[in-house]
């Protein structure tokens, strides 16, 4: 009798689910390779403005009152459990509701919230006053214009209420200087919170990757922090 064919579906089931991290990884990779704004060129004088890493996550932080365009209206004092009086810098960051708020440590990620980031979830803004922006890696200096537009993409942001301003969420922050409020949209494995500052300063007219969802792709385009004249 002939011998029966061993059944190879669970081998290619195996090879296309290992198959999707590496496309993803490789997509990655050349989206943060190529550039949007290849044309910018950081000007010799402006507005400068930094964006902080912590090797997994990017926030973009900017002056409070610059250019005439002021946050501090937009985010009271009574949205904080404490802020400094003394901030004169305010960061913004953008997650995925779950990751955001259910995890203050690496220690409290689940496999539930990974899959609210991977697959898509409500969009979360996270809103920090800073005294000293030295703890950010990465400087960039703009024009009077290019500020103006950022602040206005940072602020598109925002789900705002009838008078314009930023919702406040129901969480008391990680620490006494910091907020949360609703976002526009979903965060996803496609629009991660580093891709969404990187769109943020495409819409500003700067240089920027064109997809990246992992940190690396924005902090290798810009100046180091302590190369900031």
């Amino acid at each position: 009798m002939p011998r029966r064919r061993k059944t190879r579906w669970p081998k290619r089931i195996l090879l296309a689910v290992l198959a999707i991290p590496l496309a993803y990884l490789a997509a990655a990779l050349v989206g943060a390779v190529v550039s949007v704004n290849r044309d910018w060129r950081e000007p010799d004088d402006g507005i400068t403005v930094y964006l902080a890493s912590n090797g997994v996550h990017a926030d973009l932080v900017l002056p409070v009152d610059e250019g005439g365009l002021d946050w501090a209206p937009l985010f009271p004092a009574r949205d904080f459990a404490n802020a400094p009086d003394n901030a004169r810098w305010i960061a913004f960051g953008a997650g995925e509701k779950r990751v955001y708020l259910e995890t203050p440590t690496w220690s409290d990620v689940t496999p539930g919230t990974l899959w609210a980031a991977t697959s898509g979830g409500e969009r979360v803004m996270h809103v920090e006053w800073v005294t000293d922006p030295g703890y950010a890696t990465r400087v960039i200096r703009l024009t009077p214009e290019q500020y103006r537009r950022l602040w206005a993409a940072i602020r598109a942001g925002f789900v705002l209420d009838d008078n314009g301003r930023p919702i406040r969420m129901d969480h008391p922050g990680y620490w006494q200087r910091d907020a949360f409020y609703r976002g526009v949209g979903k965060a996803s494995a496609i629009d991660t919170c580093n891709q969404w500052v990187a769109s943020r300063l495409r819409l500003a007219g700067v240089k920027a990757p064109l997809w990246s969802p992992f940190v690396n792709g924005l902090t290798a385009r810009y100046r180091p922090a302590d190369q900031s004249t």
